[in-house]
């Protein structure tokens, strides 16, 4: 449902966008990121069952947990009420988020702008590597650094991997970019 009604929006109300700018839009609408922020300010936190295991690490505050639990929400919905009335819940919610990344004030998703900007200007690709982690199982601490053609750019840390490469990809796409031309200090651009 919300994959529907999101592109179907950006469709008619940005027509005169190109089909890779409306994607872009709409992966980060319905990122896991978006979602779980949606979902909290929803509580949906709160009436999630979960196993007593979930509970104790976190899993309350877990994002793919709160996204799938906000999909879920827009799936009944559709159930109970059908495609009109789920369409304008879901705009509801979703419409400030749109709004958000057409402002330029939604949360990058680094990974993927480091990536596109790493082949278009050195014709290579990044490639994230684990250094540590640290904590108990249920309270782990991944600690990543992203490279370039055997160079580091960035490191960074988060309660996952995914978390801990983003934060290393940001920084490494805001070093890269900040320049007028993109360098990369004794990397060949060809």
């Amino acid at each position: 449902m919300l994959g529907l009604v999101v592109s179907s929006y950006l469709f008619h109300v940005l027509a005169d966008r190109a089909e890779g700018d409306l994607a872009k839009i709409k992966s980060f609408v319905v990122s896991e990121d978006i979602l779980s922020i949606v979902a909290k300010k929803l509580g949906i936190d709160l009436l999630l069952l979960i196993g007593k295991g979930e509970e104790n690490s976190g899993g309350r505050t877990k994002k793919a947990l709160l996204a799938d639990g906000l999909e879920a929400v827009f799936g009944a919905y559709y159930l109970d009420s059908g495609f009109l009335e789920v369409q304008k819940f879901i705009l509801q919610l979703m419409v400030p988020e749109i709004n958000n990344v057409l402002e330029d004030r939604h949360k990058k998703d680094y990974k993927t702008l480091l990536q596109e900007h790493v082949q278009k200007s050195f014709k290579s690709y990044p490639r994230y590597v684990l250094i540590d982690k640290t904590g108990p199982d249920h309270d782990k601490t991944f600690f990543m650094e992203v490279q370039v053609n055997g160079k580091t750019l960035g490191s960074g840390s988060g309660k996952n991997k995914k978390e801990a490469e983003q934060e290393a990809a940001g920084i490494a796409y805001r070093s890269i970019t900040e320049g007028s031309e993109p360098t990369l200090e004794g990397f060949p651009l060809s």
